[in-house]
């Protein structure tokens, strides 16, 4: 098992200059810019929050799985993990996590993959890919860059606890977060953040209870610089 590097954050709760509640099943969008910081917390524990990253400046250039694993060689994130895009920047890197593991293979459930996974009945419930779609949409009316459908693509699970066994097989198992715990980033170019707060009742990866999240945003600190690859 890959180790988990802890790692609390020195930034204050009343310091943030955003502060936002995600109820489960609701998107975040939100821009970010170089040198901020942003911190994600599972309020009541074992909560999958499926995010999404793209350059602010161009939303072709987008957060890596791939790329991403390779750089670091592991397969999940934690402390020091840099998040690389598809055109080899590094958009944001975890400089805080007191979870100390998350997943960047299981990607986000839709309709279709509830009814695959689980059971045909189970296409009419809500899944994260309707609420990446809401979230885009809403995004694209409100300001004048577009995001759409064919901008959906590889996403981070934090706190999702997904194994992979011997064989290569993903499993979606229990999560190891708690209440409080969270992933803190600090962007190193202008980013876009967008989250889908899991819904998900069919497997554990959030308790079969989802629940609310936070988010909160810190100025960049003077000495902060971009990095890139």
């Amino acid at each position: 098992m890959p180790e988990k590097i802890i790692k609390t954050s020195p930034r204050l709760p009343e310091d943030a200059i955003v502060s936002v509640t995600v109820d489960a099943g609701d998107p975040f969008v939100h821009e970010i810019r170089a040198g901020q910081y942003v911190r994600i917390v599972d309020l009541e524990g074992n909560q999958a929050v499926d995010t999404l990253f793209y350059n602010a400046r161009n939303y072709a250039d987008r957060y890596s799985a791939q790329d991403t694993i390779r750089e670091q060689q592991n397969i999940y994130l934690t402390t020091g993990t840099k998040l690389i895009s598809t055109e080899r920047n590094v958009l944001l890197t975890i400089v805080a996590d007191t979870c100390g593991r998350h997943d960047t293979l299981g990607g986000a459930c839709s309709c279709e993959s509830n009814m695959v996974r689980y059971a045909i009945e189970k296409r009419s419930m809500h899944a994260c890919r309707q609420t990446f779609l809401k979230g885009a949409m809403d995004w694209s009316q409100h300001t004048r860059h577009s995001l759409d459908k064919r901008d959906l693509t590889a996403n981070i699970n934090f706190f999702m606890n997904v194994p992979v066994t011997p064989a290569g097989q993903l499993t979606f198992a229990d999560g190891v977060s708690d209440a409080g715990k969270y992933v803190e980033l600090r962007a190193e170019m202008d980013t876009l953040i967008a989250i889908s707060n899991c819904p998900q009742l069919n497997n554990p990866c959030n308790a079969y209870n989802p629940t609310p999240i936070q988010v909160l945003i810190w100025e960049a600190e003077k000495s902060d610089k971009s990095i890139h690859v």
